[in-house]
């Protein structure tokens, strides 16, 4: 009987902390403890490995084991621990080399009949393990497309535990077994949401196409089925690509809230959670594990909220930090998880609780102080952070019927959306920046981007009458230089910025 060594990973949001896992058994009253911070769920592995040792022909022996996850100080979660838990087991007890697990990563959860189990996570975990100079690591059979997306790592998969150890050498009758399968997810219907359908919202779209050029946040407000919805859902059809590497941070992000991989989608994120969702299910975490929450799931891509009002308000200003950082935090007793969060944020609100105030022809129910109190569930800072506030109004009648088709389709939206970016990535070269929505104020009002003051004075006048903050003066500078690089022009005009006012109107009036 010897120590055994082999490896695994324990996460912490979407960071990977490799895992030293120890077994050695002695020779004293016949027990199975796991240390090192596990959870209940690893605690549970004692069982499960037992089980599966067996029913694998790993028979564990009838001595003291115990199975150290080193660094000891790291908390660590899940049953992800339970391959690399059975695999050193195996070698501390003889049935298997010791050196041949040594430099191998092990990922899984076991059945009891030995089958191996997908689990949550495998490609953030595959790509620590990578990043720490590992060449090879073993993970399940239904994570093997996952798993195979990180470069420059040798990737086995395993349909049981048996199969596992005859791969490292072990003398075990390997069996036929059917291997444990991922879900299937229904595909995106993205790709069939198209700018064309929308119909006598000119203004709307021309609206989105700048948001999407500028990454700019957006609030549509107006009566029900004035096409908001609509309108949003059509903004990840129009924005750019992913690259590689944002493909697979998304990925990576949708690996950890356990939703099958198989491929790198460049198309970019769209969540719309409901109006009924906690501060929890938005920002992310739990009480021993830490999952992402919507925020999370909608990094490089677009969060929507429709029928904003409707939300907690300590939800919706959840939002207000990620909004500035492009991060969020999840802090809980036992660990603190921190995620990317970089999202375009789309809010979507009705005139009044009933939806008929100012509508020509409907009668508005609600008294003054509920229109009011609806109303004033978006506070001020989270008012302040929209770039563009746009009233949408619904369609004539004449314009429904006339069986026009619009000419702008999301191809092509798309086409004048990259050449806006490509301009403005020109402009911010050699910047940590790439899109107009992420330039700090300052860098605008101060330096070669401040405007000439005659361009600037209808903006400036706003400000000393205090109908515009700092903040928004900032956000309204920036939506007129995306106009700009929509328009082909070198700097905002007067034209420019007079649109970029009449963009936020929402919060002028």
């Amino acid at each position: 009987m010897s120590t055994a060594r082999t490896w695994a990973v324990a996460l912490t949001g979407v960071d990977g902390h490799m895992v030293e896992v120890e077994a050695d058994f002695t020779a004293q009253t016949p027990e199975f403890r796991i240390i090192g911070l596990p959870d209940k769920a690893l605690g549970e592995a004692v069982q499960r490995v037992r089980n599966a040792s067996s029913n694998a022909g790993l028979d564990v022996p009838r001595r003291r084991l115990t199975v150290n996850l080193s660094p000891a100080s790291l908390p660590k979660h899940g049953s992800g621990f339970d391959l690399s838990i059975a695999v050193a087991t195996a070698a501390a007890g003889g049935a298997l080399p010791a050196e041949a697990i040594r430099s191998t990563v092990h990922i899984g959860e076991l059945g009891l009949d030995g089958r191996l189990r997908p689990v949550p996570g495998v490609l953030p975990s595959v790509y620590a393990a990578a990043r720490a100079g590992f060449g090879r690591v073993v993970v399940p059979h239904a994570n093997a497309a996952e798993a195979a997306l990180v470069p420059d790592i040798e990737v086995r998969a395993a349909a049981s535990l048996a199969e596992v150890a005859a791969m490292h050498g072990a003398e075990v009758e390997v069996p036929e077994v059917d291997a444990v399968e991922m879900p299937v997810s229904a595909p995106a219907d993205a790709d069939r949401l198209d700018l064309a359908d929308v119909i006598g919202q000119d203004e709307a779209v021309d609206a989105l196409v700048t948001a999407a050029a500028g990454g700019h946040h957006l609030m549509l407000s107006g009566p029900p089925g004035a096409g908001k919805t609509m309108l949003a859902r059509r903004l990840p059809g129009i924005l750019p690509l992913l690259r590689e590497e944002e493909a697979l941070e998304v990925a990576a992000i949708r690996s950890l809230a356990g939703e099958p991989i198989t491929h790198l989608d460049p198309v970019v994120p769209f969540v719309a959670p409901h109006h009924s969702a906690s501060p929890a299910a938005l920002v992310g975490g739990g009480t021993r594990v830490a999952r992402p929450g919507a925020i999370v799931r909608a990094h490089r891509g677009v969060l929507f909220l429709d029928e904003t009002p409707e939300f907690q308000r300590v939800a919706l200003d959840a939002l207000r930090q990620p909004l500035e950082s492009g991060r969020i935090e999840v802090h809980r007793a036992g660990f603190t998880a921190s995620y990317p969060a970089r999202f375009q944020l789309v809010l979507a609100m009705n005139p009044c609780p009933c939806g008929n105030y100012g509508v020509r022809g409907a009668e508005c129910t609600c008294p003054p102080m509920a229109i009011r109190r609806y109303a004033g569930r978006l506070s001020g800072p989270l008012r302040d952070r929209i770039d563009i506030d746009l009233q949408v109004a619904r369609v004539a009648a004449s314009r429904a019927t006339s069986g026009e088709a619009s000419e702008l389709t999301s191809a092509l939206a798309r086409v004048r959306v990259v050449a806006a970016r490509d301009a403005a990535a020109e402009r911010l070269r050699g910047t940590p920046w790439r899109v107009n929505g992420e330039v700090p104020g300052e860098r605008l009002r101060v330096g070669a981007l401040r405007l000439p003051v005659k361009v600037r004075a209808p903006l400036d006048r706003a400000l000393e009458r205090g109908t515009v903050t700092l903040r928004a003066y900032d956000r309204v500078l920036r939506v007129a230089w995306t106009i700009a690089d929509l328009a082909g022009a070198t700097t905002p005009g007067i034209d420019e910025l007079g649109r970029a006012l009449f963009l936020k109107k929402g919060l002028l009036a």
